[in-house]
């Protein structure tokens, strides 16, 4: 019985010595285990390219823009909107719009169809396309006559306040009208770069109202 229990306690002692190498050889086949059945992690999807497609729909509308002192700069207003976040614009149908001017210049128009940039600082105008400034008394006491431009596109933009078309326009100022090929039209300088076939029809100035003949002197006695 003594020499059983020797051989056992022998037995014992040896694999105590052994035991921090097979602990050692367990974790590192479970380890092994682990990294063989572990998931694959997921590769970086690259993005997808965006494509231009509206986002969200708007049907009879406005659209307001206002300076950083809260007056109204711009008013937009439509029969269906699309905006497409790609190019950030709005495609605007049946559009017309409105916009003031820092001096206080009031500028209208309308169209079969209308594309404005995200900040309604441009809009395009497609089809039947109008741009009226209406007449207006500068800060200086100038009087600026009635501008219309027409034509199939026109291209508005409101904070330099140009009008710019590559199709045939007509130009009425007043009571002049202009047509040509394509149009650059400055009202800052309150230039207008007519190029192609021009054609212009200028009215004479409209007399003003003749004075009263001054009153003869009185004989002196």
């Amino acid at each position: 019985m003594t020499s059983a229990w020797r051989l056992l306690r022998d037995a014992f002692d040896r694999l105590t010595i052994y035991l921090p190498i097979i602990l050692t050889a367990v974790l590192a086949l479970g380890t092994y285990w682990l990294v063989r059945n572990a998931p694959e992690m997921l590769a970086p999807t690259p993005a997808e390219a965006s494509t231009h497609d509206p986002d969200y729909f708007m049907r009879n509308f406005s659209v307001k823009n206002f300076l950083p002192n809260g007056d109204l700069r711009s008013e937009v207003f439509g029969k269906e909107g699309r905006h497409y976040p790609d190019t950030d614009t709005l495609e605007v149908d049946q559009v017309r719009w409105r916009s003031i001017s820092p001096e206080g210049l009031v500028t209208h128009g309308s169209a079969n169809r209308g594309l404005s940039n995200g900040d309604g600082s441009e809009i395009q105008l497609f089809g039947n396309a109008v741009v009226i400034r209406d007449a207006a008394k500068s800060a200086n006491g100038t009087l600026l006559p009635r501008l219309e431009f027409r034509g199939e596109f026109l291209h508005a933009f409101l904070d330099t306040e140009r009008v710019k078309s590559d199709k045939p326009v007509t130009l009425i100022r007043g009571a002049d009208k202009f047509t040509s090929d394509n149009m650059d039209y400055d009202s800052l300088t309150g230039i207008a770069n007519l190029q192609g076939r021009v054609h212009g029809l200028i009215m004479p100035a409209t007399p003003g109202p003749a004075s009263p003949p001054a009153a003869a002197p009185k004989p002196k006695r």
